[in-house]
This record gives structure tokens, C-alpha cells and sequence, in this order.
């Protein structure tokens, strides 16, 4: 519990929060220099600052839709067929949602947008900012993912949104959290650093966080890089197979990188029985993720996803598969281009920790180095996000892409985001919005 003395330090700080980003996002105050890169440009935070205070879609002043990379989902963008008048659009004529699970067999899981939030670990992310996300996953219908790191007993409020995630570590990994979840997610590697494996560095494990690992504090961690009892289908089948045997129920989510032969891999995946390949690329990832690794090894997540989604409609299985991207994926057109491309839905991460204000700092690895409490494992510094306030500002955000993703679909004559999926005739390459 904090103290008296604590609240009210907290609630001070997010009142001060919000009148700052208020004053960022809303008057003709110059952003800071150092707020935001060619991918997350400063307009880009700002506008995910202004859709999670409002909810709503930010002002054309603020370029909301793409970034300042001059590659990828950047310089890919819609050829609307006609001018849509915005005022007259209601979103409750869409149907934005996504199934989970296209098999004939298992727990039918329709979520009610086309993303849910990627694996954020605790110890990575503060225990408060994990809650927030899981609360919000809840009031969006949709689901949130515990990350490699464990399951602690405060999202058990929220269990029927949250995925547990199994890696190659197994920190955490327990028989009744697996029974806990409704979807439960391997990672086989990360976009952002493929072949690394998993790093925790000492000064972010707390005794809490060794506790919840079963490790020791202020020792630095690691996960080898594969699974070392997985070198095969065969191999993969058994890992599916022990999930659906612990929960028969579950759903399986299979997360892999973007190699060159990443529809090989998703193809294997379909084989051992998972029903839902999460193809992760190259731009995901923290700032605890190496440069050298983002920018060197995975494929980009905008080349994987038509690879992959072609070699599943030639293999006659596309339809009994959900193919959920993520590495990089910013906004609602980002997600909107994506599905477009290939896939079904996306994973999000960054633009969560900017709805509560993340200024892509760069300092994720460290203890104490988020002086904003969100990836952070120091206790006081967490409070100063507290659960409600963060889940709320993670609904706004989420609201004001709904709102978008109804103007993309009216302006191209569908009425499901399912209708999008690979479309890719209706996206043109190179310069504008």
C-alpha cells in the first residue's frame, strides 16, 4: 500500500502529466529536440499523446498517419476510392473485430478490435503499467501479454485478457498460469533481436522480480536464444501439444522473427497445431533492444507479412490460420496497412507506453533509467503511473484508432476490417499521406 504521503505525491505528478502534454499536444509550444526520431517523429507522439487524453482523432495539424523513415509502412498509403464526409460516419456500422481462432476445434475468441498488446515482461515494464494494460485489455475486449517474465497474481482480476507467455527461459512458467489463460503465446524469437535471446540486466531485478523468475536479485538474466528441446516440427508439435494438454481449451499463439524463410516457419507452426502465428520483425522492440540487432537482422515486418500470407493461401490453409503482425507498428494506419498487406490483425507495444507518456528515450534497460515509471522495475518510480489513469489513457487511444480504421474501411467501400485483409491493390507506394 503507499502511503498517504505518496499518493498524494503521485496524484500530483499525473495532474502535472496531463496539464503538460495538454499544453504540448494542444498550443503552438516548439516540441523538445530530442522528442522523437525518423520513426517515431515527434508529430507521431504528440498525436498518440492528443488520442489518449481525447480519444479522439487527431487534428490535421499533427501528421497522425506516418513517420519521417522514407521506407516501409511510410511510404505505403491508401487509394481511397472516394471523399468520405467524416461527420457522417458511425463506427458502429463497421465490424472491426478479428477471430483468434480459425480451426475447427478449440475456444471460438473473437476480439473486437484487430490488435491486442505485445509481451512486456515484469522487470522490463513496471507491475503498475502491466495491471493498466491487462484493465484495458478487459474494457476493450481484447487481450494484453504477460512477456517472458512471469505472471503475477495481480492480472488474475483480469485473467480472461491476458496471454501467457511461454520462452525460451521459462522464468515464470507455471502449471496454473498455462491453466489460467485463455490464449497462450510461445516466443520462439524476437523481431527486434532475432538470435539474442532475452536480456534482463541486474539493476532491473528486484527481489520481486527474482521472485516471480525464481532467480536471484541484481543478477543480470538471460534466455538462449532457441528453445533447446526444439529443433524440428516434430519438436514444436510436442511444445504444442503439452499446452493443449495442461489447458485443453487454450488457444495457441506461436511468436517468431522475420527470416528469410519466415513462411517455412509459419507453415510448420500451422502443422503443429497453432492457431495463430505472431511474425514479429525488424523495428519492435524497447530501447533495451540492441541498435545493431533492430537494424541488422530480422526482416522488415512489411516485406514477412505478404511473403507469409501467400504461401498460406497456396498451401490451401490461410483460412484456418490467424496471422497477427508486429515490429514497428505505430498507428491505426500502420495496423490498417498491415492487414491490407496480409495479415488478420497486429500486435502493439511502443505506442502503448507513449498513451501514457513514454518520450522514446532510449533508457529502457536500465533500473531507475524510465525517470516516468513505466520500464521500470523500482517501486517508487512505478507509482508515479498509477493503474487507473493508465488504462484509461490506453482505452482513449485505442477509441480514437477504431475511429479510424471506420474512416479507412468507408473510404474504400468495406464495412469489416476482415475485408482488408490482403488487399493489396488497394495501397499505392511512395510520396504523401
Amino acid at each position: 500500500m503507499m502511503s498517504t504521503g505518496l499518493q498524494l505525491r503521485v496524484q500530483k505528478h499525473a495532474n502535472h502529466i496531463n496539464e503538460g502534454l495538454k499544453k504540448l499536444v494542444l498550443s503552438n509550444i516548439p516540441p523538445p529536440p530530442a522528442l522523437g526520431n525518423y520513426r517515431w517523429t515527434s508529430d507521431l507522439i504528440r498525436a498518440t499523446y492528443f488520442q489518449a487524453l481525447t480519444g479522439e482523432i487527431p487534428p490535421e495539424t499533427l501528421n497522425y498517419k506516418t513517420g519521417a523513415s522514407n521506407g516501409g509502412f511510410d511510404m505505403l498509403h491508401f487509394d481511397f476510392q472516394e471523399h468520405i464526409d467524416q461527420s457522417s460516419i458511425d463506427i458502429r456500422s463497421f465490424d472491426l473485430g478479428i477471430d483468434l481462432n480459425r480451426r475447427g476445434n478449440g475456444s471460438k475468441i473473437k476480439i473486437s478490435q484487430p490488435t491486442y498488446g505485445g509481451g512486456m515482461s515484469f522487470g522490463s515494464i513496471s507491475l503498475n503499467f502491466m495491471v493498466a494494460r491487462a484493465k484495458a485489455a478487459q474494457m476493450l475486449n481484447t487481450f494484453t501479454c504477460t512477456g517472458e517474465g512471469g505472471y503475477p497474481e495481480e492480472l488474475l482480476p483480469y485473467k480472461d485478457h491476458v496471454i501467457t507467455q511461454v520462452a525460451t527461459g521459462l522464468f515464470g512458467v507455471k502449471e496454473e498460469t498455462i491453466q489460467h489463460a485463455r490464449i497462450v503465446e510461445f516466443k520462439y524469437a524476437q523481431g527486434a533481436k532475432p538470435g539474442l535471446g532475452g536480456h534482463l540486466l541486474a539493476d532491473k531485478v528486484t527481489a520481486q522480480v527474482a521472485k516471480m523468475r525464481d532467480s536471484v536479485a541484481f543478477s543480470s538474466l538471460f534466455s538462449p536464444s532457441p528453445f533447446h528441446s526444439v529443433y524440428s516440427v516434430e519438436d514444436h508439435k510436442k511444445h504444442v501439444d503439452w499446452i493443449k494438454i495442461t489447458n485443453p481449451s487454450a488457444l495457441v499463439s506461436v511468436k517468431v522473427s522475420t527470416p528469410k524463410d519466415v513462411e517455412m516457419v509459419a507453415i510448420g507452426s500451422y502443422y503443429a497445431g497453432a492457431n495463430i502465428i505472431h511474425i514479429d520483425g525488424a523495428y519492435g522492440g524497447t530501447g533495451a533492444a540492441p541498435e545493431i540487432a533492430k537494424k541488422n537482422i530480422a526482416m522488415p515486418i512489411e516485406y514477412a507479412i505478404p511473403k507469409v500470407h501467400k504461401y498460406l493461401v497456396q498451401e490451401g490453409v490461410r483460412d484456418e490460420i490467424t496471422l497477427i503482425a508486429s515490429g514497428g507498428i505505430r498507428t491505426a494506419y500502420d495496423v490498417a496497412k498491415a492487414i491490407a498487406l496480409g495479415a488478420d490483425g497486429a500486435v502493439i507495444g511502443t505506442a502503448e507506453n507513449i498513451a501514457i507518456g513514454c518520450t522514446h528515450c532510449g533508457n529502457c534497460e536500465r533500473g531507475r533509467g524510465c525517470q516516468i515509471g513505466i520500464a521500470t522495475s523500482d517501486p517508487e518510480l512505478s507509482q508515479y503511473r498509477p493503474v487507473d489513469w493508465s488504462a484509461n489513457r490506453i482505452v482513449n487511444l485505442y477509441r480514437a484508432w477504431n475511429k479510424q480504421y471506420a474512416q479507412i474501411l468507408a473510404g474504400l467501400g468495406l464495412k469489416k476490417i476482415s475485408e482488408l485483409r490482403g488487399r493489396t491493390d488497394l495501397l499505392y507506394y511512395g510520396g504523401g499521406n
